[in-house]
C-alpha cells in the first residue's frame, strides 16, 4: 500500500525548539476489481494468453475477473476481424485489460 505525505509549509508552527507540522495522508485504497467496476457499461480492450485480442462492452465481471462483454469483436493487429456479439471470457486467461 502506498502513502503518500502531503506537507503544507503554512500549517508549520514553531514554538521553541520543538515544530509542529500539520500532516495530510493520501492513502490509494484502490483495488483491482474496484478499478474494472469503474469501467463497467464502457468499451474496454482485452489481451489474452496467447496474444488474441478483444474489444467489448464490460457487461459484468467476477471476483475471478471472469469478464462478459457485449457487442464484442475478435481483433486482428489492432483492426476488426470478426464481430461476436456477446463474449463471456474466463479471468485466468487474461494478460491486460484497458480501455478501448
Amino acid at each position: 500500500m502506498a502513502v503518500h505525505l502531503n506537507i503544507n509549509l503554512t500549517n508549520i508552527v514553531g514554538i521553541g525548539k520543538v515544530i509542529i507540522v500539520s500532516v495530510q495522508k493520501n492513502v490509494n485504497t484502490s483495488r483491482p476489481l474496484d478499478v474494472l467496476g469503474r469501467a463497467l457499461n464502457s468499451q474496454v480492450l482485452i489481451k489474452l494468453k496467447g496474444g488474441r485480442e478483444f474489444r467489448g462492452v464490460l457487461e459484468s465481471f467476477d471476483m475471478h475477473m471472469n469478464l462478459v462483454l457485449n457487442d464484442a469483436e475478435e481483433l486482428e493487429s489492432g483492426e476488426s476481424s470478426r464481430r461476436l456479439g456477446v463474449v463471456l471470457i474466463r479471468g485466468d486467461n487474461i494478460v491486460y485489460i484497458s480501455p478501448g
